[in-house]
């Protein structure tokens, strides 16, 4: 398993992590995408630390808790042996203060979610979404308190804009905070919008992307073809998983797939493994998430790693999935294309 640094730290990532989404099946939403309980967890945790895959991501939000809960008890005993992720900010109760990003709530979540994993620090606590209300000092002012008191090591975000990030990174180094490491962002072959503004915001701030959804929301497991019904087993047949994640057309889905499956015949790799090594290969990508909702899921995402696509490849790739540039970035790709770089 390869291992990357995590955007401007010193901390190591493999470049695979195993999601949570999966644990517990509390809910509509979290039932469509897996049950997964703490026997099965622990089997998908051996598996896991057999490849040298290490790093575990979960949120509090994830089947009201279960998911963490359900995580914690898979992996007693061998705490020292992997790397806990997980994130705060969505509701988790009634009431005004339970929510968001402000220090009476943060703390609040850090400690509940310490006490469902079963330890005494987390390894990487990202926040899931931007608290436009809370000032964006005191979030990370609570966060470096955080991580001052050894309950954290490093601190992300998740789901942020461009400018949410930049601002949060220039009042950290104002004041001289902790500052974010990571970007959990969506990203996928048939979602590329992470590419226009927050790429080159993380190249420059030199934050890694942590990818969730690497295969579309389910979309690019091989099984959705042209002229075929939905598996039966897929979260899109869910519409409230469906409309909870990213919407995409089905013409373009169906002209990735073929683009897909045209490598696929040449490698002798899967769908899903192109899909995940063609993200690999993307900068600032430090650690791509992927779920399993049983053995032979996990093991399909594992082949992912250990080889590479062609640059030739990649380029097939790249044009079966480009979409049209919103504003500003079509103006400013005019911009570049006016003002080559010198010969």
């Amino acid at each position: 398993m390869e291992y990357r640094q995590l955007g401007g730290s010193g901390f190591k990532v493999p470049v695979l992590s195993l999601g949570t989404g999966t644990f517990g099946g509390g809910g509509p939403l979290f039932k469509a995408w897996g049950a997964t309980d703490v026997a099965e967890a622990r089997q998908l945790v051996d598996i896991c630390l057999a490849a040298d895959l290490t790093m575990f991501d979960t949120a509090d939000v994830y089947s009201q808790g279960m998911a963490e809960e359900i995580l914690g008890e898979a992996i007693k005993g061998r705490r020292d042996k992997l790397i806990i992720s997980t994130k705060g900010t969505f509701r988790t109760g009634v009431g005004p203060n339970n929510l968001g990003s402000s220090r009476q709530y943060l703390i609040r979540a850090v400690e509940a979610s310490l006490k469902r994993l079963g330890t005494d620090y987390i390894d990487l606590y990202q926040l899931h979404g931007f608290d436009a209300i809370t000032p964006i000092d005191e979030v990370l002012q609570t966060l470096d308190g955080l991580v001052k008191a050894g309950k954290i090591r490093y601190i992300g975000c998740s789901n942020f804009s461009g400018w949410h990030l930049m601002k949060s990174l220039a009042l950290s180094e104002k004041y001289g905070l902790t500052r974010y490491v990571a970007h959990q962002a969506y990203y996928s072959l048939v979602g590329r919008d992470y590419e226009w503004e927050l790429m080159p915001l993380a190249l420059d701030q030199k934050v890694g992307a942590v990818v969730w959804s690497p295969l579309g929301w389910g979309r690019l497991t091989g099984k959705i073809r042209r002229g075929n019904p939905l598996p039966a087993s897929s979260r899109l047949t869910s519409k409230v998983a469906l409309d909870a994640g990213p919407q995409v057309p089905e013409e373009y889905l169906y002209t990735v797939v073929d683009a897909l499956q045209e490598v696929a015949n040449e490698t002798g790799k899967t769908i899903p493994q192109i899909a995940l090594n063609w993200l690999l290969q993307r900068p600032t990508v430090a650690t791509i998430i992927v779920g399993a909702r049983n053995e032979e899921q996990l093991k399909e995402n594992l082949g992912a790693v250990g080889w590479n696509l062609t640059q030739e490849q990649v380029a097939r790739l790249d044009a079966a999935s480009q979409t049209p540039l919103a504003y500003p970035y079509w103006h400013q790709r005019g911009f570049a294309e006016r003002n080559p770089p010198p010969v």
